[in-house]
């Protein structure tokens, strides 16, 4: 069995118009950043057919979104996305951990 624990390293992600930095081991980093852009383009979609929209209601529904787009992908595999079901678990604890210990979006 592989050691799964390795040094973590904070890497700085863009939403919107806020930067976040979360934690996460040094071969997580590229999915990550993939992630992040995938819901950055999300968020933005959602900002231009919106009134008004506070960035934790754009968070909401983009995460609406795209749980709504996984579930779709794993039916149409017969629900073989258990490992990947599973690996985005584990991404969703880290950064909703990373966000509750952040004070907030970085300064630049």
């Amino acid at each position: 069995m592989a050691e799964t624990t390795q040094a973590s390293e904070p890497v700085a992600l863009r939403l919107v118009d806020r930067e976040f930095l979360i934690a996460c081991a040094p071969d997580e980093r590229e999915g990550l950043l993939e992630a992040a852009a995938y819901l950055d383009r999300k968020m933005r979609e959602l900002r231009a057919n919106a009134r008004a929209p506070g960035f934790d209601r754009l968070a909401v529904l983009a995460a609406i979104s795209v749980t709504h787009e996984f579930l779709a992908l794993r039916r149409q595999q017969g629900g073989s996305g258990d490992s990947t079901a599973d690996s985005l678990a584990a991404l969703r604890r880290r950064v909703e951990a990373a966000l509750d210990g952040q004070p907030g979006p970085l300064l630049k």
